[in-house]
């Protein structure tokens, strides 16, 4: 077996289509376990989805300060 066929894929990832992380900004591609739910996917770890109510708090406290 090639070398390449144990390691993956290592194609062009530029055409994957990717989003951006809503809690550390971080750009994400497209990964085929996301394949069923990529509309859902709005973070890049547990990590930020574990941080998302501290964002979303803060962001809605600094919203009323007019």
């Amino acid at each position: 077996m090639a070398r390449a066929e144990k390691l993956g894929f290592k194609g062009n990832k530029s055409f994957l289509p990717s989003k951006t992380c809503l809690v550390c900004g971080k750009e994400m591609t497209w990964r085929k376990s996301w394949a069923k739910n990529w509309d859902e996917v709005k973070y890049c770890s547990d990590a930020c989805r574990s941080k998302k109510s501290t964002i979303n708090t803060a962001a809605s406290t600094s919203g009323n300060n007019q």
